[in-house]
């Protein structure tokens, strides 16, 4: 139960789309249970007093219960019944958790970065936080977590959402808002001495006063724009092209190649996302591109977490348009992710991948 200014609750606030379903299913859950939990107990102590130890003459007189086929239906039926609630239960569950589990593509995207004992925040414009997060009030948010320490969990109970922060690894979380105000986050992970203080708050704001909060950022630039400088520090360039048709670097052209196919030398073609791009700086020899040598030094141990993530976000921003996207320098289009690619600008080396930025 939740203590809250009106009394007390069974259930914490619920603030987003998301959080009425997964009421539903518990307490589905829980009613079932507590119907089936009364009707065992009742059973058991009538049966124990109509069944008790009595004298001969008061036994009751034999009945063949097998001949009437009593049996028999008794057992389909308790058999037929829970199992009929099991798949509900199960079918049920299974919806919401695939609807949890596909953020809508047009949801905005923000990264959290899990470490002893804080969150740390990145918004696509530059604004960063720590154990605090600001958002708009009805629209969908896409968190795209990983952790540079142990494993974390992102949970915020008004939101009914929760997915573990894992080292070395991205994973995304999402949910829509639907009330203005303050939210608890907690680590639902046991991760070392101060656990219990790993803790934070989500603003969920007006989209005037979200905006006017953003305006008054840090200042330092988009995280593509932080992404591109990192690119160019790194001498990421001298050898991965980012413009169009430029087909001339000793690695893989880096434009449009989020979100499309890459072809790897005796392996499996994999897809360009953000795991795949982390991997092929810090690993770059895990998958080597159809088509390239082996050439790419690892930069493991020289960037941030942070630092990867603004390379991802640059990587991501070179795309198939023609627009320049705020915060990208020429050459650093954004890209969709769905128009075709050519194999050229697909291949993409894990030697391949250089620093990228957040949008």
């Amino acid at each position: 139960m939740f203590f809250t200014p009106k009394g007390l609750s069974f259930f914490p606030e619920s603030a987003s789309t998301i959080a009425s379903h997964v009421d539903a299913l518990y307490a589905f859950l829980v009613l079932t249970s507590a119907f089936f939990s009364l009707l065992i107990a009742f059973l058991v102590v009538f049966f124990a007093i109509k069944y008790r130890k009595r004298e001969a003459p008061q036994l009751p007189p034999d009945t063949n219960i097998a001949g009437h086929g009593g049996g028999l239906i008794l057992e389909i039926v308790w058999t037929v019944i829970p199992l009929g609630l099991s798949m509900i239960m199960f079918v049920w569950g299974a919806s919401i958790f695939f609807t949890e589990s596909r953020p809508p593509a047009d949801s905005m995207e923000i990264y959290v970065t899990g470490k002893q004992w804080m969150w740390k925040i990145q918004h696509m414009e530059g604004a960063r936080e720590i154990n605090e997060l600001h958002i708009p009030v009805n629209r969908d948010i896409r968190l795209t977590m990983t952790s540079e320490d142990v494993i974390h969990d992102f949970f915020v109970p008004a939101f009914r959402t929760k997915a573990d922060v894992l080292p070395g690894k991205y994973t995304t979380e999402w949910f829509r808002p639907t009330k203005v105000g303050q939210y608890h986050i907690f680590c639902a992970e046991y991760c070392g001495t101060k656990h219990s203080g790993m803790i934070g708050t989500v603003f969920v704001m007006d989209q005037n006063d979200y905006d006017a909060w953003l305006a008054a950022g840090s200042g330092e630039g988009s995280m593509a724009e932080q992404g591109q400088a990192l690119f160019n520090q790194l001498g990421c360039g001298n050898c991965h092209p980012s413009v169009v048709n430029n087909n001339n670097g000793r690695c893989p052209n880096l434009h449009g190649l989020f979100g499309t196919t890459v072809d790897i030398k005796d392996q499996p073609s994999v897809r360009a996302d953000e795991s795949y791009i982390r991997e092929s700086i810090l690993y770059p020899d895990a998958k080597i591109v159809a088509g390239y040598e082996n050439i790419m030094p690892t930069f493991k141990g020289l960037i941030s977490e942070e630092g990867l993530l603004k390379l991802v976000e640059y990587i991501k921003s070179l795309g198939p348009t023609s627009g320049t996207p705020t915060g990208a320098a020429p050459g650093a289009v954004q890209t969709t992710g769905s128009e075709p690619q050519t194999p050229q600008q697909r291949r993409m080396s894990p030697q391949a991948v250089q620093p990228p930025t957040a949008r």
